[in-house]
């Protein structure tokens, strides 16, 4: 569209809003790529105060910060304030612009900051499942957890640990997806693998109740609108089997130093964010599933002897009793009761001392100071206060079994289909 043609009322009042809708969510994005311990707290605090105040209007409690879970109250209210502020700078900013005809140059601007707010997400998490960072193998607890017990988040993860081939596959569509949308000629079509792999994620998300349903809607509503102003030329394409004319390919300046320069800059910061990328997924993965990740304790342990308070506990009487201690990973145990439910606590393993500090996650007066020996490498003995009482616990190693989830395998003759 050139410069002198008009855009329809509707579309300019779309325009402003998604603008403002788009930086406002995606807000401190890019400044929160420059660690700072001045400008975090800055940041923080302007993001905060919209949401603290509608909170209060709302009578709502957003003490709960975004954990791991981008679907707390917080995001909620925070997802209404960014559209109603969103809708007061659209109506403030037609008013001030009423006579404006088009915004051919904004959207060249605009379209740029999507496509780079996008393509960082894409590229983060594909890389994060192409060097299986994000879904590692299933752990020992998980797997000696009874299926039922599963919530459908871990379900999911679960499927997608146990098989690193299709972690590669689809953190390598991701990854593909967001650098094409770096480059412009091929913006589009980045545009559309990223609107493929998000589908899929949107919905995964959605069917197991992943807690990122905000987040990943967001991401697929900024491809939808990158792609937006070809899809009339698809449908020609795709589905009216008519030609098409070639799309414009619009820069932003047309000096030859201004396009070296343009070319030189995005080259050297997708190099950049690309190895950043990599060594915050290798950190991530010899934290959680590297050699040094083992718990020192790490096994399966069969609670033969339980004491509460001084008083003991049979086998049988108590469906709160414990029967296992699971370790796996340094920073992790979870406890199986008699009736083979599971909680997995946080643990802090000190080995020159023998203590391990244990805690809930959502529970943060709940703790557990113990001690702990190894009379020999099969025997497990552990003492302290849990939750407010004295415990003792005498445990023994079981046999690590071979789980068929990891030893099954691929195969590529079938004479029957293998499921169990």
């Amino acid at each position: 569209m050139s410069d002198d043609a008009g855009w329809p009322l509707l579309k300019r009042i779309l325009f402003r809003f998604a603008v403002a809708f788009f930086v406002l969510i995606n807000f401190p994005f890019p400044f929160d790529f420059f660690p700072s311990d001045k400008l975090e707290p800055f940041l923080l605090a302007i993001s905060d105060a919209p949401v603290h105040l509608a909170a209060r209007w709302l009578h709502v409690s957003v003490a709960i910060r975004p954990n791991g879970s981008g679907d707390t109250t917080y995001n909620w209210v925070n997802l209404l304030c960014v559209a109603v502020i969103a809708a007061a700078i659209t109506l403030i900013w037609s008013i001030l612009d009423r006579r404006r005809a088009n915004y051919d140059k904004a959207w060249i601007v605009f379209r740029i900051y999507l496509r780079f707010v996008l393509a960082a997400a894409m590229i983060s998490y594909g890389i994060a499942k192409a060097f299986p960072s994000q879904f590692p193998a299933p752990m020992l607890d998980r797997l000696m957890q009874r299926f039922g017990d599963a919530s459908p988040m871990g379900l999911l993860w679960t499927f997608m640990g146990s098989s690193v081939a299709y972690n590669v596959f689809s953190g390598t569509a991701e990854m593909l997806g967001g650098l094409l949308l770096t480059m412009r000629r091929t913006t589009l079509l980045g545009a559309l693998v990223s609107m493929g792999a998000l589908i899929n994620i949107v919905m995964l998300n959605f069917a197991y109740d992943v807690p990122v349903k905000i987040y990943s809607s967001q991401l697929l509503a900024m491809a939808i609108l990158i792609a937006l102003p070809d899809i009339p030329r698809l449908i020609n394409f795709f589905i009216r089997n008519r030609p098409i004319t070639p799309a414009p390919l619009p820069r932003l300046t047309q000096s030859r130093a201004g396009k070296i320069a343009g070319i030189v800059v995005r080259t050297l910061v997708v190099a950049l964010y690309l190895v950043m990328s990599i060594r915050e997924v290798r950190e991530n993965m010899r934290i959680f599933s590297g050699p040094a990740s083992r718990s020192p304790l790490y096994g399966i342990w069969r609670v033969d002897g339980f004491q509460v308070d001084g008083r003991e506990i049979p086998v049988g009487t108590d469906l709160t009793r414990w029967r296992r201690l699971i370790f796996d990973i340094r920073t992790t145990v979870s406890v199986q009761q008699m009736d083979d439910s599971s909680r997995r606590l946080r643990a802090q393993i000190d080995e020159k001392k023998r203590t391990l500090t244990i805690s809930r996650r959502n529970e943060p007066a709940w703790d557990g100071r113990l001690a702990y020996t190894r009379p020999d490498p099969n025997t497990l003995t552990i003492d302290g206060v849990v939750g407010g009482h004295q415990l003792h616990a005498l445990c023994h190693s079981e046999p690590i079994p071979k789980f068929l989830l990891t030893t099954r395998g691929f195969h590529w003759v079938n004479e029957y289909p293998f499921n169990r």
